[in-house]
């Protein structure tokens, strides 16, 4: 009951944010949008990024779980549980936004994108010590 709230909840905020996103692209410019349209953009960024990640990660992981009990016949890799999958994509979809404020102050070299991948992987380290 919990995941299927969780599924349309996320699969709402995705469309929502998809559809704003799209809406102040076309509607403002960076410097008619101000301080808090340029956060508005980003926090949709992420919202969108968030859900299609979620749904990657959890599709990607079904297609590897049902492909593996062909291959794998003593223990067959399970399917990432969609609660999972969530916390997961918390940390992954942040990086579109980090890389996009990285170029916004003309900083995104091979240095600063492996420093975006060490936080990624720590906080996907992480996210796997306290789940369990």
């Amino acid at each position: 009951m919990i995941v299927i709230m969780l599924k349309m909840i996320i699969t709402a905020i995705t469309v929502a944010s998809l559809c704003l996103l799209a809406i102040l692209l076309n509607v403002m410019t960076p410097a008619s949008a101000g301080p808090f349209g340029i956060l508005t953009i980003f926090v949709l960024i992420y919202l969108s990024s968030l859900g299609l990640v979620t749904y990657s990660i959890y599709g990607a992981s079904y297609i590897i779980s049902h492909l593996s009990t062909v291959f794998i016949t003593r223990r067959p890799i399970e399917v990432l549980t969609f609660k999972r999958t969530y916390y997961y994509s918390t940390i992954i979809a942040a990086v579109p936004v980090l890389l996009i404020g990285l170029q916004s102050v003309g900083a995104v070299g091979i240095y600063e994108f492996f420093l975006v991948v060490i936080f990624v992987i720590i906080g996907c380290l992480y996210i796997s010590k306290k789940v369990q």
